[in-house]
């Protein structure tokens, strides 16, 4: 297994600008070696406060199941905001050493950048240590450390696929790419029968799909990272082959660029301007409201591969529960975390109704699930679909103590190169110079590859 981050005294101490913390003062729970079921029972008699800071709507569903098993746990539920915003609150208030909820939300690239900081409980005492088995691999080992640590309970994840218009590719006699190099020639047969039309878009802010291209090929530019040692490699053949691939589509005008979820792209989508959406697991009920009126046309595949006869794909978003070290009632909020994620009727509440596609095997192969056919995708059992695509996630992949930062430079180098139709692997040396400049100010030790 890889080695994931892990806590090392001093590092803290280490780090300046965004990842620096200010720990005088600041309350922080002792991990005990493991909590015993008296000490679990007579904590949830207890009556107690929770803070539980979350974007998801209408989770209040689950929370209530959880106070209804636990009736002197009472859950206070806010909304922070989602992405950046909901972040820079967060450390806002754990710096500050008050503020700071019980149990947050955690996209799973995120998680590294506040177990670095030691701001996260290990769940591993409080019984979390038992319950791998119930989630899908890759999501569990998202979530794990280096020494056994569990730094959050998965929510919620995003195995990649491809969603396409069955109309689109039916009226230029276009077979669903079974590899890559099959993409590239529908790329070009369709954009030159149709002007129009393009076979899929490459939004050049989103890293997050790049991220997922380059774990999908192989690439693993901060594989082997641990704690104040960061591996870099984004000059490795399988990010460059993505590099290249993605950047002459764009300079041969066979992928659109335009920006994601803005208002062209919603109306490009329901205008037929892209015939396939590269997209997780959560993309097709979004797609079924962006693009109501296109109801029927849509159908999933797998992604295309590198090598015809593979199997592999990766994942694009997805989250968790974490515990945050400075909470005062550890034993309540690590049994909340567990709880709303792996309680059967939790769980399909989030799945059927807040539309989080499950990391628990007990939904993935649960027919009811599974074995829905979806009207907007011609009657396919698309949730099926992805949960085959999930078990061939790679469990390896690693992400940055600081994602957000990385996200932001892909845009500025690769991203604006694919724009420009400039050089996207040149871009790649820039866009890792940029990584390693900043990890080193951050007090990093860079080994690059």
């Amino acid at each position: 297994m890889n080695p994931r981050f892990s806590r090392r005294t001093g590092l803290t101490a280490a780090l300046a600008g965004p990842l620096a913390l200010a720990a005088c003062g600041r309350h922080t729970v002792d991990p005990p070696k493991n909590v015993t079921q008296a000490e679990i029972d007579e904590a949830m008699r207890t009556p107690t406060e929770l803070n539980f800071w979350t974007w998801v709507p209408g989770i209040e569903k689950e929370v209530a199941l959880f106070q209804k098993a636990y009736p002197q746990i009472t859950v206070d539920i806010v909304n922070a905001g989602q992405g950046n915003p909901h972040y820079a609150k967060l450390r806002t208030a754990l710096r500050a050493g008050n503020g700071a909820p019980d149990v947050a939300q955690l996209e799973f690239q995120m998680i590294p950048s506040f177990v670095i900081t030691e701001d996260l409980l290990d769940l591993g005492p409080y019984g979390a240590a038992e319950l791998g088995d119930q989630f899908v691999e890759f999501a569990w080992s998202q979530v794990t450390g280096a020494d056994g640590q569990v730094w959050a309970i998965p929510q919620d994840t995003g195995p990649m696929g491809m969603l396409y218009r069955e109309d689109i590719f039916q009226a230029h006699g276009i077979e669903v790419p079974a590899t890559w190099d099959d993409f590239a020639v529908a790329a070009r047969r369709l954009h030159e029968a149709d002007p129009e039309v393009y076979l899929t878009n490459f939004a050049p802010s989103q890293g997050a799909f790049f991220a997922a291209m380059l774990w999908q090929a192989g690439a693993n530019p901060f594989g082997g990272s641990d704690g104040a040692d960061l591996n870099l490699d984004l000059s490795s053949p399988e990010a460059e082959k993505v590099a290249r691939y993605w950047g002459d589509l764009s300079e041969q005008d066979l992928v659109s660029v335009d920006a994601d979820f803005t208002d062209p792209w919603y109306q490009a989508l329901n205008s037929g301007k892209y015939a396939t959406w590269i997209a997780p697991a959560w993309a097709p009920t979004f797609l079924s409201s962006a693009a109501a009126s296109t109801s029927g046309l849509w159908r999933v595949a797998p992604l295309p591969q590198w090598e015809a006869g593979q199997a592999v794909s990766s994942n694009w978003g997805g989250s968790t529960s974490a515990v945050m070290a400075t909470t005062r009632n550890p034993i309540a909020a690590a049994v909340f975390a567990q709880f709303i994620n792996t309680d059967p009727e939790s769980t399909d509440t989030m799945a059927n109704e807040q539309f989080l596609y499950p990391p628990t095997k007990a939904l993935l192969e649960d027919p009811a699930f599974t074995g829905q056919k979806l009207e907007f995708y011609g009657g396919q059992e698309v949730n099926g679909l992805f949960a085959e695509i999930g078990t061939t996630v790679g469990e390896d992949f690693q992400w940055a103590p600081f994602q957000d930062k990385v996200y932001a430079d892909f845009t500025a180098t690769v991203g604006t190169a694919v724009v420009d139709k400039t050089d996207a692997v040149a871009a790649m040396e820039d866009w890792q110079a940029r990584i390693k400049e900043y990890a080193e100010y951050q007090g990093f030790t860079v080994r690059q590859s």
